[in-house]
């Protein structure tokens, strides 16, 4: 997979604020619209997807959708991207970098963008959506992991993480039962400061849920647009993704692959 914006690649030589205003650019180059040529059913999983050793030699008709997960060995980040075609795993790639950033938020994509962009680098299929752990246009300035990974490959991303960082949904969320397959929608607030209040940036999305709240419940997924794609399409791409668990096959699958690389098997 080709770099197409080596301007954006991470550079811990940046000052904070040098970051934040490469994501403004990031942003306005960013775009929020369905640019892609899916349909959600055309990447659609009714079971999940097997954990099994990917074969690189044949692959098939359907579009490439590949789940970028990461993590963190001593002073290393590391990552995983798995490459899903036709319900299969056709290819997994690996990535690593040193930590030269430290955490400052807001500023996630330069402390773990380097080893995804390792990992994806390494993979021979050119994705045709990249689902990723992470924020994307639910980000202070509208530059979040998936949405700088995706302008950096001018792919189309999306963002699946599993707590808000801004924005106020339309209806309360804290301490309410969604029924599987509910959502509700996130606009920007005074928090975003790269467009208006009132915009939808993302949703919460219920993915999976028990039948008994009393008993326990499975918290909501925050996913929003990472690049060439609307936020609602991407809820859609979850939702058409997830196939039992609560997070898409994609992100679940990257996880478990990057714990495997996070231990060294």
């Amino acid at each position: 997979m080709d770099l197409e914006r080596p301007d954006y690649l991470p550079d811990p030589a940046l000052s904070a604020e040098e970051m934040e205003a490469m994501q403004r650019d990031i942003a306005d180059t960013a775009v929020f619209a369905d640019d892609h040529g899916l349909d959600p059913a055309d990447v659609a999983l009714s079971e999940p997807v097997a954990e099994t050793d990917a074969g690189q030699s044949t692959f098939g008709d359907g579009p490439i959708v590949v789940g970028v997960d990461q993590a963190f060995r001593e002073e290393e980040a590391v990552s995983a991207a798995v490459a899903i075609q036709d319900g299969t795993v056709v290819e997994r790639a690996y990535g690593r970098a040193d930590l030269e950033i430290p955490y400052i938020p807001g500023l996630l994509a330069f402390r773990e963008g380097s080893a995804i962009v390792d990992a994806l680098e390494s993979l021979s299929v050119t994705p045709d959506l990249l689902v990723l752990d992470g924020s994307g246009r639910i980000h202070y300035r509208e530059a979040g992991l998936a949405t700088h990974v995706g302008v950096l490959f001018d792919a189309p991303a999306i963002g699946v993480a599993k707590n808000l960082l801004c924005g106020t949904p339309v209806e309360p969320v804290e301490d309410r039962y969604l029924s599987e397959g509910e959502r509700v929608a996130i606009e920007a607030d005074d928090e975003v400061e790269t467009c208006a209040n009132g915009t939808t940036i993302g949703h919460y999305y219920q993915s999976k849920q028990y039948a008994n709240p009393e008993r326990r419940h499975v918290n909501p997924l925050v996913v929003s647009p990472g690049h060439r794609v609307s936020a609602e399409t991407t809820v859609e791409f979850v939702a058409a993704t997830a196939a039992g668990y609560k997070l898409p096959e994609p992100t679940r699958l990257a996880d478990t692959l990057v714990g495997e690389h996070k231990r060294g098997e």
